[in-house]
């Protein structure tokens, strides 16, 4: 049988390429694609390509090229209803019957795309004639021109009862415009009407490209409040008295066969083809956000439809990028917004696949920030998004935690809140960052010195304590320590990278894990210069360095360095950065002299002593 082509597509966006084929392949991530040998033929150079966005394979070798259906058919020797059935199995989707009903229903579908597409092509046609000169007038004064609105296909229902049922009536029954949701029947009215009417239109894709549904958008907002008309009253402008009582602003299509209000996402087939050359992917709120993000340059904006975002459309966000931002309105309603999808992305979470939060200023949203800022202001916005784990830190701490009953409830918050994470790496790391915060902020309100200090580990409540311990006085060990509270106060205050740059670079621990992590924030620093303590930090525990950054901020560290904590004022830091270099350097004078000490002892010749005479002779390691 064929199965029907919506069929095929709800198989590919479910079942990530990536995971089938790294159950065969070792792959390795590179940028937005993954490598690794070829399973086709043997090589010892990776050559083969898996682009997880665009839901294909490729291998530069061999030239072997397909999709998951193609990769299951090929390393497990099936057929193609045989991989389509085992593929199917796994993402929980029943397989079609090849049925007369099912060939009528896949036939049907094709039609309701066919009516969806006219009534977009009869909606753009009200637009630029001249019944919609309000609604072009509108749009042009929202900043848009005519080459914007044929870009993104803006249309125009009219003011009219069945204007939109007379003119597609010739080529499609009106029970299919029913169907299709262009069209609604009221049970106390015995003729069919038009379901958008006197609204800007956006028209809504799939994946493909294809029309499926519309958004519907009143000229002029005040109307939502406004009494019934006559019209209305008389249930003349459709539907009953009651329901045009309060006309909505914005109105999506019904759902439908071929839509499902919380499987798309608007914007997306632009927002696909973007992602190959953008880093990054921008949630909103809005249509007209989408459309203003877009045309300033932002292209992989997309937004839900009026509502939360669901799971499905998460993973349709996390094909665009691993940490898509999420771009909603400062005020009650865009947080709320924001902490649902919040809730929602938990317990998807996994290594490398995150949401970032971004707030817009008081006032704005990304269409009024871009026409009054331009596209500058809205990337400074941007660039400030908060990833996921501050913005939940942010969320749980909303409320005091200054007694011991309250800091109990915060972490038992806290604790509830990192079980509801499936990967339990992630959830580790979830676990990690919180309890550092929280010794960070109890830290600050502490004024006993005797008070121990919470520890760390990864599995267990926030109850184990050690004491700090004493400075050490070993030479040796003071030269550790230094480098140990060096990497804390960077840890805590990035900026001193971005001022003492030269120097920190030409650093070389002898400790290699040191070493190695210092190498490591260099080259975060040279990617991302502005990045934030905390966004360092759990880019660092996402790259294997957990163990070493969360000794390194310990009490045992910073106990004796006030200056490295992360309360610490700027100017404090830098004045403990420079005393830390003096120590150093103090340090190397010791060892110098003990050097020459123990040289001349062993060898009184004159050649000795003019050798070790001027290191003998510094001021200041007496």
């Amino acid at each position: 049988m064929a199965f029907p082509s919506g069929f095929l597509d709800e198989l590919r966006s479910r079942v990530s390429l990536a995971e089938v084929v790294g159950r065969r392949v070792n792959l390795q991530k590179r940028g937005r694609e993954y490598m690794g040998l070829c399973p086709f033929h043997k090589e010892k150079t990776p050559s083969f390509h898996v682009v997880e966005d665009k839901g294909f394979y490729h291998c530069f070798g061999c030239g072997a090229h397909g999709d998951v259906i193609g990769f299951a058919m090929q390393t497990q020797n099936l057929g193609f209803r045989e991989a389509v059935e085992e593929l199917a199995r796994a993402a929980g989707l029943d397989v079609p019957r090849d049925t007369p009903q099912e060939r009528e229903r896949d036939q049907r579908r094709a039609t309701l795309y066919g009516a969806l597409a006219a009534a977009a092509a009869q909606f753009e046609a009200n637009l630029a004639g001249p019944k919609g000169s309000a609604a072009r007038a509108y749009l042009e004064g929202r900043g848009l021109d005519g080459e914007t609105m044929r870009r993104f296909r803006l249309g125009y229902a009219l003011d009219a009862r069945d204007g939109l049922k007379r003119a597609l009536a010739k080529d499609f029954p009106e029970p299919l415009l029913i169907e299709a949701g262009l069209v609604r029947k009221a049970e106390d009215r015995p003729e069919a009407y038009d379901y958008f009417r006197d609204r800007i239109i956006f028209p809504i894709s799939d994946r493909r490209g294809q029309i499926i549904a519309f958004g519907g958008r009143l000229i002029e907002p005040a109307l939502a409040a406004a009494p019934p008309t006559p019209l209305a009253r008389a249930g003349l402008e459709g539907g009953s008295p009651r329901e045009n009582r309060h006309r909505p602003k914005y109105l999506n299509s019904p759902e439908t066969p071929v839509f499902q209000k919380g499987r798309v996402l608007y914007g997306w087939p632009a927002a696909r083809a973007a992602a190959a050359r953008e880093p990054s992917a921008i949630v909103t709120e809005g249509y007209m956000d989408v459309i203003a993000l877009q045309r300033a340059g932002f292209g992989t904006a997309v937004a839900p439809l009026g509502t939360a975002l669901t799971e499905h459309q998460l993973e349709e966000v996390w094909k665009l990028a691993p940490e898509p931002i999420l771009c909603f309105d400062g005020d009650a309603a865009g947080q709320r917004a924001a902490g649902r999808a919040l809730d929602r992305a938990l317990p998807l979470l996994k290594a490398g696949r995150s949401l970032r939060f971004a707030i817009m200023p008081d006032g704005d949203d990304p269409d009024t920030l871009i026409a009054r800022l331009g596209a500058a202001a809205m990337r400074d916005v941007l660039e400030q998004a908060r990833p996921l784990v501050e913005s939940l830190w942010t969320s749980e701490t909303a409320r005091p935690f200054d007694t011991p009953e309250r800091r109990a409830a915060l972490e038992a918050r806290l604790e509830t809140r990192v079980r509801q994470i499936a990967d339990r790496a992630v959830q580790d790391h979830y676990r990690r960052f919180f309890k550092e915060r929280l010794f960070q902020a109890l830290s600050g309100q502490r004024t006993d010195k005797r008070r121990q200090k919470r520890a760390f580990d990864v599995r267990r409540p926030l109850s184990v304590v050690h004491p700090p311990e004493p400075p050490p006085r070993d030479p040796a060990l003071l030269q550790r320590r230094n480098a140990e509270i060096r990497l804390a106060l960077v840890l805590n205050h990035p900026f001193i990278l971005s001022e003492y740059i030269e120097e920190v670079s030409a650093y070389r621990f002898a400790d290699r894990e040191l070493d190695r992590l210092l190498r490591e924030i260099l080259r975060i620093h040279a990617l991302t210069p502005d990045l934030d303590a905390a966004s360092l930090k759990f880019h660092l525990s996402q790259h294997g360095f957990d163990s070493v950054v969360s000794r390194l901020l310990s009490p045992q560290v910073l106990t004796h360095a006030a200056f490295a904590r992360p309360e610490a004022e700027p100017d404090a830091a830098r004045e403990g950065w420079l005393e830390l270099a003096n120590q150093i350097a103090e340090l190397g004078k010791s060892e110098d002299k003990a050097v020459a000490e123990r040289d001349l002892a062993a060898d009184m010749s004159l050649e000795t002593w003019e050798r070790t005479q001027p290191l003998l002779e510094r001021k200041g390691v007496d």
